[in-house]
C-alpha cells in the first residue's frame, strides 16, 4: 500500500488518513506527515544552451517545499520552485506561452540516499527575447525507507524550450534546502516516482522527456464507462530522407483516442507547430499523414492524416499543422500501445518521409479483438486491414529511382523545414487555435 503526503497545507484531519485510492493500480495515499516547510538556496550555475549559443554562467535560486516530519513507509511529495533561473531567453526569438518545460534532479541524503526525478509542466507566460526565464514549479516524490534525517539538495536541471535543451549544472557545492525528520514505520526498499505535472488539458501522467517506458493508460473495459483517453506528450526524434540529404529533428507529439464501439477514433497532435512561410503557398498543396505504430498485444500500424491547407498561405503567414485523424480497429485483446510512427508530408507534388529514431509510447489502451482488426497488418483510416504503403498520403516509397522530380522537405537543425525554395520556422509547443 502506497502512502503519500502533500507538500503543503499542514496535518489534515485523522479521518482523511483512511486514504484516497488512485487509479486502477489501487494506490492508497495517507496524509500522515508533518506540516510542510519551505527553504530557499542559491548557487552558481553553468548553463549550456543548444549549439550555436554561448554558454551562460549565472545564479539559480530555488525554493524546496517538503514535509518537516514523516514516517518510514510514507511517500512524500516535494516541490521545486524557481525564484530565479540562471539563464535568460537569448536574443533570438520570443518564446510563446506554454513552450518551456523544466526537469531536474533533487538529491536526497542522510538516512537514505537517492536521486529524485523532478519535472514541471510546460506552462509559462510569453517570454520576450532577452527576458528572464519563467519556469514552472517542478514536482517529484520520495518513498521513505529509513528513520533519521533526510536532507534534500537541488542539483542539475534542464530547460526544454522549442524542442531544444539548455542544461544547467551547479558550479559549487549546493547547500541543503530542506530536511525531513523520519520516524520509524513499516517501510522497505527505496524508490522515487515523478509526480504527475501535466497541464489542465492533459490527463495523462507525464514523465521526464527522456523516458521511453511510460505512457498514458486507458482502461475502457474497467467498468468506468470511460470513452475519451488522453495520451502523453512525447518528444519524437525524426530522421528525414530527402534528396537534399538526411535531416534530423525532434517534435512533441501526442496521441488521443475516443472509443467508438469496438474501435477507437484517433487524433494525433503536433503541439503548437507554427510554420512561418517566406513564400506564397497555394491552397490544397500541403498534406501530412502518419502511420501510428502499434505494440503490446497488437501489431501493425494505423494510418492517420490531416487535411490540406484550405486557403492560400501568403509569405510571412504562419502555417499550423492540423490534427491527424484515423480509426484504430484492434486486432488483439489485451493492453495495446500506440506510438508516433513514420511521418509523411506531401507538398507541391513532392514527398518526404520522416522515420522516428526512437520509439516512445504515447497512449496505452485496453483493447478487445475486432474482426479484420489491425494485428499483423496496418489499419487504415477506415479501419480495414491493408499491407504495404497506402495510396493517398500514406508511406512514401523511399530510395526509388523514379523520384527524380522530388524537391522535398528537409527538417534542418530541428527548427526549420525546407520546401522547395520556401523556408518554414518550426516551433513545437502547445497548440493555439
Amino acid at each position: 500500500m502506497r502512502r503519500r503526503v502533500t507538500p503543503a497545507g499542514g496535518r489534515r484531519a485523522g479521518a482523511l488518513a483512511a486514504a484516497l485510492v488512485l487509479g486502477s493500480a489501487g494506490v492508497v495515499l495517507s496524509l500522515a506527515a508533518g506540516p510542510a516547510q519551505a527553504a530557499e538556496v542559491s548557487f552558481a550555475t553553468h548553463c549550456v544552451p543548444p549549439a550555436g549559443i554561448d554558454p551562460v554562467d549565472g545564479t539559480t535560486k530555488v525554493e524546496i517545499t517538503a514535509p518537516a516530519t514523516a514516517k518510514v513507509g510514507d511517500t512524500v511529495d516535494v516541490v521545486w520552485k524557481f525564484t530565479q533561473a540562471a539563464s535568460k531567453n537569448p536574443n533570438i526569438i520570443d518564446l510563446p506561452a506554454n513552450s518551456v518545460q523544466p526537469s531536474g534532479t533533487l538529491k536526497a541524503a542522510g538516512a537514505q540516499t537517492s536521486d529524485i526525478a523532478m519535472q514541471g509542466p510546460r506552462q509559462n507566460p510569453p517570454i520576450p527575447k532577452g527576458a528572464a526565464m519563467v519556469l514552472s514549479d517542478m514536482k517529484g516524490s520520495l518513498k521513505l525507507t529509513a528513520p533519521g534525517e533526510v536532507t534534500l539538495t537541488p542539483d542539475a536541471y534542464t530547460v526544454n524550450a522549442m524542442s531544444t535543451d539548455t542544461k544547467c549544472t551547479p558550479k559549487e557545492t549546493v547547500q541543503k534546502a530542506a530536511t525531513i525528520q523520519v520516524t520509524a514505520g513499516g517501510g522497505s526498499s527505496s524508490s522515487t516516482t515523478p509526480t504527475p505535472t501535466g497541464s489542465a488539458t492533459q490527463s495523462a501522467t507525464p514523465t521526464p522527456t527522456n523516458s521511453s517506458s511510460a505512457s498514458a493508460s486507458a482502461s475502457p473495459s474497467d467498468g468506468t464507462g470511460q470513452t475519451d483517453f488522453t495520451g502523453k506528450e512525447v518528444q519524437v526524434p525524426y530522421a528525414c530522407k530527402t534528396p537534399i540529404g538526411d535531416k534530423n529533428a525532434t517534435s512533441p507529439v501526442q496521441i488521443n483516442a475516443k472509443k467508438n464501439g469496438g474501435s477507437f477514433d484517433l487524433t494525433v497532435q503536433f503541439k503548437k507547430s507554427v510554420m512561418d512561410s517566406p513564400a506564397d503557398i497555394p491552397a490544397d498543396s500541403v498534406k501530412p499523414s502518419m502511420e501510428v505504430a502499434l505494440g503490446g498485444a497488437d501489431k501493425g500500424t494505423v494510418h492517420v492524416e490531416g487535411p490540406t491547407n484550405s486557403a492560400p498561405i501568403k509569405s510571412g503567414d504562419p502555417i499550423e499543422i492540423p490534427d491527424l485523424t484515423g480509426t484504430y480497429k484492434p486486432g488483439a485483446s489485451g493492453e495495446s500501445t500506440l506510438s508516433p510512427g513514420v511521418l509523411t508530408i506531401k507538398a507541391l507534388g513532392t514527398t518526404t518521409t520522416c522515420t522516428p529514431t526512437k520509439s516512445e509510447v504515447s497512449l496505452t489502451l485496453d483493447t478487445t479483438q475486432q474482426a479484420n482488426g489491425a494485428s499483423g497488418g496496418s489499419s487504415t483510416s477506415g479501419g480495414s486491414s491493408s499491407g504495404g504503403s497506402s495510396g493517398s498520403g500514406g508511406l512514401a516509397e523511399t530510395g526509388a529511382s523514379d523520384h527524380g522530380a522530388l524537391k522535398a522537405l528537409g527538417l534542418v537543425a530541428g527548427t526549420a523545414i525546407l520546401l522547395g525554395a520556401a523556408v518554414f520556422t518550426f516551433m513545437p509547443g502547445r497548440r493555439t487555435r
